[in-house]
């Protein structure tokens, strides 16, 4: 286990956990909404506006081309740190969403009426939305896999739900409310064998654990680099070569043509098919040093420091009198640094806000995912999720904190 020392090393590359809120230090367990940024990513995004800045894969130029090679390198990067076979396989976007989005606007004119796409009941609206649209346009049906009380999917469900009618099953691979881990290589596997393309929304997997993309044999994978200590605005469609080859693109402009004419206009090759305009380039460059910072902690060690301060959480919360855990807690092996509950029946809203005069920022509310809160029977949750450089002290301060809420509101 990482030592305390070494944590704090950690903490102090963070310059925004020096800041108070309201006189009080931040304890900031907000981290499946997006992470901190270490001092090297915030350096990397000056660094790039003061010596590198220019239009990438169009200028002769030494910048253009030094740009250029940054931002290809960091494309190497992301398919090694997710071991993809191809660097063509790596699509830049905006963010997990946009990704969802290109992959079910290139993908609309493979379904028709009554075919059928199944998502699960546990989906960020991100992965809900998009699919419903294709449905109404085009006649076909959503399925959905319901889940248990304890938040599991309900498998033997999935296996009545897809058929040969089934087109694309789009999965989360970490619930961003439940923390529950899904059987995301069983699912590939049974889907594949009715001949449907899978999803996998892994907004939360980059930070949480080590991914193998010959492993889990998915036909596409998204995820975004704020949630991994990255910047906004940056993120990652990967899916298999041949694939995104027999699909059309999603956004048309500059870049990603081979040949315009009036008549006919022809497309570049992957990855630049799907990247249409100039990129987000000094998001993409300074991934790169946010994956450098993972990777030098290592994210088995990410993983497991955040699984002990999940576990001690979740018996410190469990503890308080009135608290309402979502998702059971047996196995921590199918459970992220996630949990979300709810105090005594007091409002989610309330006692965010008394934390946050506390210093704790925690998120609240439906969580983008409105159909898992009305399964619950609530209107909506307070989630905590924890990083590398959130410490045991801060759980008990978060423990204090819920105390006082609880006390402060009960009197109202």
């Amino acid at each position: 286990m990482l030592s305390e020392e070494y944590i704090q090393k950690i903490r102090n590359q963070f310059p925004i956990l020096k800041k108070k809120i309201y006189d009080n230090p931040l304890v900031y367990v907000d981290n499946a909404a997006t992470t901190q940024k270490p001092i090297q990513v915030i350096e990397a995004s000056y660094k790039y506006y003061s010596t590198i800045n220019a239009n990438v894969h169009r200028g002769l130029h030494n910048l253009s081309q030094k740009a250029t090679l940054y931002v290809e390198n960091v494309r190497k990067q992301i398919q090694n740190f997710i071991h993809a076979k191809h660097s063509s396989e790596i699509i830049f976007t905006k963010g997990s969403t946009e990704s969802i989005n290109l992959v079910a606007s290139s993908i609309n004119n493979l379904i028709k009426k009554g075919d059928e796409i199944i998502i699960s009941c546990m989906e960020h609206h991100s992965n809900i939305v998009p699919w419903q649209v294709i449905c109404e346009k085009k006649g076909a049906i959503l399925k959905i896999i319901p889940i248990h009380k304890n938040g599991y999917l309900k498998l033997k469900d999935f296996e009545y739900l897809i058929s040969k009618k089934t087109k694309i099953v789009s999965i989360t691979h970490i619930s961003n409310v439940l923390g529950i881990i899904n059987p995301i290589k069983y699912i590939i596997k049974k889907s594949h064998k009715y001949g449907a393309l899978v999803l996998i929304d892994g907004a939360q997997g980059p930070s949480n654990l080590c991914l193998d993309m010959q492993d889990l044999d998915t036909d596409f994978y998204v995820f975004s680099a704020h949630k991994m200590y990255g910047p906004t605005g940056i993120g990652v469609l990967y899916g298999k070569k041949e694939i995104l080859n027999a699909i059309p693109p999603y956004q048309l402009g500059g870049e990603m043509i081979k040949n315009v004419s009036f008549k006919k206009t022809t497309y570049s090759d992957l990855p630049f098919k799907f990247e249409a305009g100039t990129p987000n380039i000094e998001g993409i460059i300074v991934w790169g040093s946010a994956i450098d910072f993972v990777e030098k902690i290592g994210i088995s060690n990410i993983q497991n420091y955040k699984k002990k301060l999940l576990i001690y959480a979740i018996e410190r919360l469990s503890s308080i009198d009135g608290i309402q855990l979502y998702g059971e807690i047996k196995d921590f092996s199918k459970k992220s640094s996630i949990i979300s509950f709810n105090l005594n029946k007091l409002h989610c809203f309330d006692v965010g806000s008394i934390l946050d005069r506390f210093g704790i920022a925690v998120r609240t509310g439906h969580l983008c995912a409105q159909p898992l809160m009305n399964f619950f029977k609530v209107k909506g949750m307070i989630r905590v999720s924890f990083s590398i450089y959130n410490t045991f002290k801060e759980v008990d301060y978060l423990f204090e904190g819920l105390l006082k809420a609880k006390k402060l509101l009960l009197k109202c």
